[in-house]
């Protein structure tokens, strides 16, 4: 009998840790190869974890819940063979499911030596550590803290962004980017201010609240109701404080006339569902205009790093999707300016058909360099959005109506019907001034208006 470690799998690049949602199998179940185990949450993205190899569940390591590093072992499964390995390093247990060592002698050595070993090691180095105020933290951010010199009682006042306020790394480089930039003394007066004002500060809120302990519970107060925020809001939450903290929103408006779009689209979404077996929306068409913009105005495509301006080479565009549940996520085009309008076409039906069916994985969400939200399709006129932080842009467009509007032709001006939209751009005005996003926006709507209505699909 082998024994094979199920270890937490990186399901991104930017990915560290994930969430143990449920356990599919128990102690004891058997499983086949790619038979799911376990059900795992990233960011805003749940994915099931298949076995690697066919066997039995020997060890569960966790519970629901708890928050795993990549990489740590979650799992033992015993498999039936001649070949019985199992070692405490990813790169052995790799070579064990792989099949690869020819070495039995040297496999059965290491086979006892290992077992009481594997119970132990992931305590350590994986447990979350708590302080003195009862947070918890995980190795990595306690590295960091004592790489700076932070302690504990400056720790606990530091608002986090993960699971149930937790301190995530990327809270952590914030964190001590401001702390190094600002006096100390600041620093120690902004701490209690938040323990004291926990209504002002929403981050802290998940970290002090009873609804966290688990001692509220959605019920009604009276004429209240009480609803407990799910994880995908949490998040979404966080996420948006974060961002207002961060970057100093400014929004530009202009009025862009989209009547050569809405008439191409009329005359050609038959014929081109037909042909292509997808609906063309007005979305890639937005994006498509977006990702032209962007190569002209390439510094509306970056991130901030500290005083560092990281000025990124892919045009990545998130779509805002609205879910079901009332929740917001945003999957993300690659290279969205080396497709075509059909590529971005399949793309686009296929990230929001999965973000809907909730079936996106990690890395569908990940890597965006800017990002397009669709509010007209609510019915609003204009919106002024929340950067999408790393991001310094987002581009919002509103519902297109039909409007009389002065029109130049070669006999004069003359009054006509057409399909007008409002579209607007918040951004982060560390880096982006009035003269860059206005730029921006203006060509963004050059685009949309100089769309070629003749084009064949």
């Amino acid at each position: 009998m082998a024994l094979v470690e199920l270890v937490m799998p990186k399901m991104g690049e930017s990915i560290m840790e994930a969430t143990i949602l449920k356990w599919v199998k128990n102690v004891g179940d058997t499983v086949e190869v790619d038979d799911t185990i376990l059900e795992i949450a990233t960011d805003k993205v749940d994915s099931e974890v298949p076995s690697p190899v066919a066997g039995t569940i020997t060890e569960i390591l966790f519970k629901e819940d708890d928050v795993v590093e990549v990489g740590v072992v979650i799992a033992m499964i015993a498999t039936e063979g001649e070949t019985p390995e199992a070692s405490p390093s990813i790169k052995e247990e790799q070579t064990s499911v792989n099949g690869a060592s020819e070495t039995p002698e040297i496999q059965v050595e290491a086979q006892p030596v290992q077992e009481p070993t594997l119970v132990a090691t992931p305590t350590p180095e994986t447990s979350a550590t708590p302080s003195t105020s009862g947070r918890f933290y995980s190795p990595l951010v306690k590295t960091m803290a004592k790489n700076e010199g932070i302690p504990l009682s400056e720790l606990d006042s530091v608002p986090g962004s993960g699971l149930e306020g937790r301190l995530t790394k990327d809270d952590m480089l914030v964190y001590i980017q401001n702390r190094t930039s600002a006096p100390m003394q600041q620093a120690q007066v902004d701490a209690p201010v938040k323990v004291a004002t926990p209504a002002a500060t929403p981050k802290s809120q998940p970290v002090t609240t009873p609804s966290v302990q688990g001692t509220a519970i959605n019920g009604n107060q009276g004429d209240v109701e009480i609803i407990e925020m799910d994880r995908m809001r949490k998040l979404i939450a966080d996420h948006m404080v974060m961002s207002k903290s961060t970057s100093p929103h400014v929004t530009s408006y202009v009025e862009a006339d989209v009547t050569n779009i809405v008439n191409w689209r009329n005359k050609v979404k038959k014929n081109f569902q037909s042909k292509y077996g997808e609906k063309i929306t007005f979305t890639p068409i937005f994006i498509e205009a977006v990702a032209k913009a962007i190569k002209d105005y390439p510094m509306i495509n970056v991130s901030v790093d500290g005083t560092k301006i990281l000025r990124k080479k892919s045009i990545n565009v998130g779509m805002a999707t609205a879910l079901p549940d009332n929740n917001l996520i945003v999957p993300v085009i690659k290279n969205a300016d080396q497709l075509n309008l059909l590529g971005i076409t399949k793309q686009v039906n296929d990230l929001a058909g999965r973000a809907r069916k909730n079936k996106l994985k990690p890395d569908d969400i990940q890597g965006g360099t800017f990002t397009l939200t669709n509010v007209g399709t609510f019915g609003n006129v204009m919106g002024a959005p929340i950067i999408n932080q790393p991001q310094v842009a987002i581009l919002s467009v509103g519902i297109i109506k039909k409007k009389p509007a002065v029109v130049e032709t070669e006999y004069g001006d003359v009054i006509a019907i057409r399909h007008l939209m409002y579209l607007s751009l918040s951004y982060d005005h560390r880096v982006v001034d009035g003269f860059l996003g206005g730029s921006f926006l203006r060509r963004v709507a050059d685009y949309m208006e100089a769309f070629d209505d003749q084009q064949d699909i």
